[in-house]
């Protein structure tokens, strides 16, 4: 039995997240989860993977999200098709705006208003990325590839048609930082290609291509790390990888690293709220690993675990890229 430690007030927010790990509840878990992120980057073995759901870059995370890349806090990104859209619109220009979730919606509908909870965007502005996407589409096609090499080439067409625009997708195209978007056409990107295609561009997307290409980065690991920022399509598709490689006679073990941030509960038995210890019975997590599910809102828990791991100074133990 160990006693607690009341969470003493602190400046630096490294040394509050590690007072905090001695406390309880969620606080305790956010707290722990910088302790196992940071057993990752100093683990050169490990290989990390973040799963990207819900509206992160509308809801202003873009800059967290892009120095966990600059820094090498994160290895390989799945992302939901529209937070790779909403970045794309801000490295063109394209900006999101404080709103109000008390509005009128049919008001807003009227004023080309689009609402993201208490976000508001300019519908008439999306549209115009979406024929930028379909114009990017044609300039590549010929093009069949898998979703991961389709992001990375609009990532340096972004720094080529905007070389002052900052974007998550531009810095991970500059750092050699994959993006998988497993779910490509449920997004506006997807919308942007439905119109290069019915201009007759040849543009295909192969998302089996997808599912080939992150199990064998998985494969290729030593080892390997998780962290889902909420759930969904990008949580599974890197659980999944496991499951893979165990029919192909690459039993892997399980990730040996697993961290979750997500306001989803287990019991209404959905995905996001999955707990690591179901996973371990389908084999998608190591039964010995350390691992911690943080029942937080993102946008709440990524800034400040964000600013605990620059803080800390550490360094990435990995060398190879």
């Amino acid at each position: 039995m160990k006693p607690t430690q009341p969470v003493e007030p602190n400046v630096n927010v490294t040394a509050l997240l590690q007072s905090m790990s001695k406390t309880g509840f969620q606080g305790r878990k956010l707290g722990e989860s910088l302790g196992i992120w940071t057993d990752m980057v100093r683990d050169e073995e490990c290989t990390i993977l973040m799963g990207l759901s819900g509206a992160m870059i509308p809801a202003g995370m873009q800059n967290c999200l892009i120095e966990l890349v600059r820094n090498r806090l994160v290895d390989v990104i799945v992302s939901t098709g529209a937070n790779i859209f909403h970045d794309t619109c801000e490295h063109l220009g394209v900006r999101h705006y404080l709103g109000h979730h008390h509005a009128d919606d049919s008001a807003l509908f009227e004023q080309g208003i689009d609402r993201i909870y208490d976000v508001f965007a300019y519908e008439g502005q999306f549209r115009e990325i979406d024929a930028e996407i379909a114009r990017f589409a044609g300039e590549l096609a010929p093009f069949k590839g898998s979703s991961r090499e389709f992001i990375e080439r609009l990532g340096r067409w972004l720094m080529e048609q905007r070389p002052e625009g900052r974007s998550l997708v531009a810095t991970c195209a500059e750092h050699g930082v994959p993006i998988f978007i497993p779910a490509l056409c449920d997004s506006s990107i997807g919308i942007g290609l439905v119109m290069a295609r019915r201009q007759g561009i040849s543009i295909d997307v192969d998302q089996i291509a997808d599912t080939d290409e992150i199990t064998k980065i998985v494969e290729d690991a030593e080892k390997t790390g998780v962290i889902y920022v909420g759930g969904g399509v990008p949580k599974n598709f890197i659980q999944q990888t496991q499951v893979i490689a165990s029919i192909h006679d690459q039993n892997l073990g399980g990730h040996a690293y697993a961290i979750q941030y997500t306001t989803d509960a287990p019991h209404w038995g959905g995905l996001s709220g999955c707990t690591f210890e179901e996973a371990i019975s389908w084999g998608k997590e190591a039964p010995q690993s350390p691992r911690v599910q943080c029942f937080c809102d993102a946008t709440i828990a990524l800034p400040i675990i964000t600013s605990g791991l620059l803080g800390s100074g550490v360094k990435r133990a990995r060398t190879k890229p």
